[in-house]
């Protein structure tokens, strides 16, 4: 992830601040293997099987989206060296699944930023994580709080 000095601070952001990933493509193989090993739904394993389901169609899991989102946030190092470190969700929705072939993109935006008022080398910011397909559907939104270190001393 590189080295302490492209670390980013609390105090490098600013609300409104937008960070957009780079996309990933999810492929039938892809779905198929994480609906195996995490959510073993017929959906997300057998495309003959998900025709008759709520979808219609293979589907990813939900769950896989919100990891894909998450590679994606971490592969973009918009924190620079400064890992991700989640303090909680505030809501999570996913308006659309997503499908073979998809290409995924994550833009991150700040929403709001605090600094703690009890560890004076803390803060939190408040994030909205929209997920969108290469239609520019989107198929996942978190908003969610993340730990940040701050540059000022103890």
């Amino acid at each position: 992830m590189g080295d302490a000095t492209d670390a980013r601070y609390l105090e490098d952001f600013a609300v409104g601040d937008r960070f957009r990933t780079q996309s990933l493509t999810v492929t039938e193989d892809d779905i198929k293997a994480f609906g195996r090993d995490y959510d073993p739904q017929p959906f997300h394993l057998d495309a003959e099987a998900a025709t008759v389901s709520f979808f219609g169609e293979l589907v990813a899991s939900g769950w896989q989206t919100a990891a894909l989102t998450m590679r994606l946030m971490v592969d973009s190092r918009f924190m620079g060296a400064t890992p991700l470190i989640g303090l909680g969700v505030e809501s999570l929705i996913w308006p659309r699944p997503v499908r073979p072939g998809d290409a995924l993109t994550a833009t991150v935006e700040v929403l709001e930023i605090r600094p703690s008022r009890s560890i004076p080398t803390r803060g939190s910011m408040r994030t909205k994580v929209t997920t969108v397909n290469q239609d520019g559907d989107t198929v996942y939104q978190m908003t969610s709080t993340i730990l940040v270190s701050r540059r000022v001393s103890a």
